[in-house]
C-alpha cells in the first residue's frame, strides 16, 4: 500500500518533473508544483529519481510565491565568510566548504552532482565544487551531453545570466563543472544551468582547458578514492562583461585534491585564445591569488608535502 501511494504521488508528480526534465531552460510554474501541504515520501522521491526527474524542484518554494524559490543570500561577517551547504556538504573534503572573501550576492546553489558559490555581481559561479571517483566517472562514460541550457531559476533575475547575454557574444558558456564529469541523466541536465558557466574564449575552451578536464578525469580514474575538484574564475578590478552584465574572467583555475594521498595541485589559465598549456601552481600559490581558502581544514603542517606531491602529481596529469 505504502509503495502504490507512492507511485500515485510520483505519477501525479511526473508531468510537472518530465516536462522540466525536457525544458531545464524554463521554471517550474508554480501550479504545477505539489502542493505546500504535500510531502513526497521516500519510496516516491526514489521512483522519480530512477527515471531521472528533479523531484526536489516540485516543491521548491510550493504555495509560497517566487521569493521562496531564491536560494538564499550568504549572510556576511568580517572581511571573510566561512561558507555553510547544508544541503549538500558531500562535495566539501571533510564536509568543510571554503572561507571566502566576502562580498555582496553571494548564494550557495546546491545541485545532484556540484555544488555553486554564485556571485550576483559577476552573475558568475565564485567556485564550481565537485567530488568525483573511479567509479562516477565509469557511470559516467557514454552518457549523451545534451546541451539544454537553462537560466538558473533559484537566482534573482538581477543576479542571473540568460541564454540572451551569450548570444552574439563571441564567448562561449564555459562549463565549470564540465558536461563529461556528470554521471546520471539528472546531474548532465543541471550541469547546463547558466550558474555553471563563464565567459569563456572559445579557442581556449576547447584546447588547452579541454585538455586540463580530461587529464583531471584521467587522475580521477587512477586515484583509489574520492578526488575533490574546485573550479572557478577570477577578475581584473573592472572586468569587461557581456549582455546584461556578465562578467568576463580574465583567468580560471581548477583546483584539484586527493582526499586519499592528500596532494593537490591547481591550474591556472589565461582566458585567452594564445593560452598554452603549462605547468600547475601550488595550492597555498592558488590561496595567494584567488583569497579564498579551498581547504580551511588542511593542516599548516602538511603543506610542504602537499606542496611537492601536488606539483608531482599535476605534471604528470598534463
Amino acid at each position: 500500500m505504502r509503495f502504490m501511494r507512492a507511485f500515485v504521488v510520483a505519477g501525479i508528480a511526473g508531468f510537472s518533473a518530465g516536462t522540466y526534465f525536457l525544458n531545464p531552460q524554463w521554471d517550474m510554474p508554480s501550479q504545477w508544483r505539489l502542493p505546500s501541504q504535500w510531502q513526497l515520501p521516500t519510496s516516491a522521491k526514489e521512483i522519480l529519481t530512477h527515471l531521472g526527474w528533479p523531484w526536489e524542484r516540485l516543491t521548491q518554494g510550493a504555495g509560497q510565491g517566487t521569493s521562496a524559490q531564491t536560494a538564499p543570500a550568504v549572510k556576511l561577517s568580517g572581511p571573510s565568510v566561512q561558507t555553510q551547504f547544508f544541503a549538500c556538504p558531500q562535495f566539501f573534503p571533510s564536509q568543510h566548504p571554503p572561507i571566502v572573501p566576502a562580498t555582496q550576492g553571494l548564494r550557495e546553489l546546491c545541485f545532484s552532482g556540484f555544488a555553486i558559490l554564485h556571485s550576483g555581481q559577476t552573475k558568475t559561479p565564485v567556485f564550481v565544487a565537485e567530488r568525483l571517483n573511479r567509479q562516477l566517472l565509469t557511470q559516467a562514460q557514454g552518457l549523451q551531453r545534451t546541451d539544454k541550457f537553462y537560466s538558473e531559476a533559484r537566482l534573482p533575475p538581477a543576479e542571473r545570466a540568460d541564454l540572451d547575454d551569450y548570444k552574439g557574444s563571441g564567448y562561449s558558456r564555459g562549463h565549470m563543472a564540465p558536461a563529461a564529469d556528470m554521471y546520471s541523466s539528472q546531474t548532465m541536465a543541471q550541469s547546463f544551468s547558466l550558474a555553471n558557466m563563464v565567459p569563456q574564449d572559445q579557442t581556449h575552451n576547447a584546447g588547452p582547458w579541454s585538455r586540463i578536464e580530461q587529464d583531471t578525469r584521467k587522475y580521477v580514474m587512477r586515484a583509489s578514492g574520492d578526488v575533490y575538484l574546485f573550479t572557478g574564475p577570477v577578475y581584473t578590478e573592472n572586468p569587461k562583461a557581456i549582455g546584461d552584465g556578465v562578467a568576463i574572467p580574465a583567468y580560471l583555475y581548477k583546483l584539484v585534491y586527493d582526499a586519499t594521498t592528500g596532494r593537490s595541485w591547481a591550474y591556472w589559465q589565461a582566458n585567452s585564445a594564445s593560452t598554452k598549456a603549462g605547468p600547475p601552481i601550488t595550492y597555498d600559490e592558488l590561496v595567494k591569488r584567488t583569497g579564498i581558502q579551498f581547504l580551511p581544514t588542511r593542516a599548516a603542517g602538511t603543506a610542504s608535502a602537499m606542496r611537492s606531491g601536488g606539483a608531482a602529481a599535476g605534471s604528470s596529469a598534463q
